[in-house]
């Protein structure tokens, strides 16, 4: 394949979508910048597993969900600041399902789970304290003002595929204009980190 850009990093005239491309290269970048904003483990939003346990019961008090919406959900909750992993939803589901407060209808080859009548009576018992979600920041010790905060990470995300597009579709001059203006953005970020 003749390269109409080689001096373009992300393929000339297209986007390279192919495994080990440019554009897998870009989005493993991408994806890499979106999790350094990610909470480092022991760094504070990390929760228990009881709380992991206690918004499950709480969501599905309201409603069946599968798995997937029940992470998203905790995360759009929490305003961002607690995303559990499917390593803690799952095994959790797994064994409430266990205890007979939940029970799994496979629905378009998804589980959908429920609240058992058991697992309505545990999650009833709950219902006056606040739902792990709302007090995880409060818990966590963060004093940070999370919608701020929760905008850094989408600017950096949105930078990047501003970027991405250049490559997609820019001219190699503009792919350099591009890459000095990152440069410069660069340095002026650690320049505010310099300041007292």
């Amino acid at each position: 394949m003749n390269n109409a850009f080689p001096s373009n990093p992300f393929g000339g005239s297209g986007f390279g979508a192919g495994a080990g491309g440019p554009a897998s290269a870009l989005f493993e970048a991408m994806d890499q910048l979106r999790k350094s904003f990610d909470p480092r483990p022991g760094g504070g939003s990390r929760m228990a597993r009881g709380d992991v346990r206690s918004a499950v019961l709480s969501l599905l008090a309201e409603k069946p969900m599968h798995g997937y919406q029940i992470i998203n959900e905790i995360s759009e909750r929490s305003g961002g600041s607690w995303k559990p992993s499917a390593g803690s939803v799952y095994p959790t589901l797994q064994l409430l399902a266990d205890e007979g407060l939940i029970e799994a209808e496979e629905q378009n080859g998804r589980k959908t789970y429920s609240l058992t009548e058991a697992g309505r009576d545990v999650a009833a018992e709950s219902a006056d304290t606040p739902a792990p979600w709302e007090s995880s920041g409060h818990r966590a010790g963060e004093s940070r003002d999370s919608a701020r905060f929760n905008a850094l990470p989408k600017a950096g995300v949105d930078l990047a595929a501003a970027a991405a597009q250049v490559g997609r579709s820019g001219s190699p001059e503009q792919v350099q204009a591009t890459i000095e203006v990152l440069d410069e953005a660069r340095r002026r970020l650690y320049s505010i980190l310099a300041q007292d």
